[in-house]
């Protein structure tokens, strides 16, 4: 994806300034602190999606065009992030899970 947003694009340059740390513990010493934190982070990246994409629907939107909006996703994956049901939830129900 070439046209990032700027958010998304200082993000990746930040991983990547991870690579380019030549010192190997000092690498993988930052890399682990960065990875301590990422649980936090990524909870709140997943609460941010969920509620801007209520936001979406509330607005009118379809669920087809708010999965258009996320990367072309399904309407109905876009409704499941919108109810705040994220893939490890949903691979968790069996078929005996109903």
């Amino acid at each position: 994806m070439t046209d990032n947003r700027e958010e998304v694009r200082r993000l990746v340059e930040a991983i990547e300034a991870f690579e380019a740390i030549e010192d190997d513990e000092a690498c993988a010493k930052a890399v682990s602190e960065a990875l301590a934190q990422w649980p936090d982070h990524h909870s709140k990246l997943r609460a941010l999606r969920q509620r801007r994409v209520q936001a979406l629907k509330a607005q009118g939107k379809t669920w087809a065009e708010i999965g258009e909006l996320l990367g072309g996703i399904t309407a109905a994956r876009a409704q499941q992030i919108g109810a705040g049901l994220s893939g490890a939830t949903r691979k968790k129900k069996g078929p005996a899970d109903g």
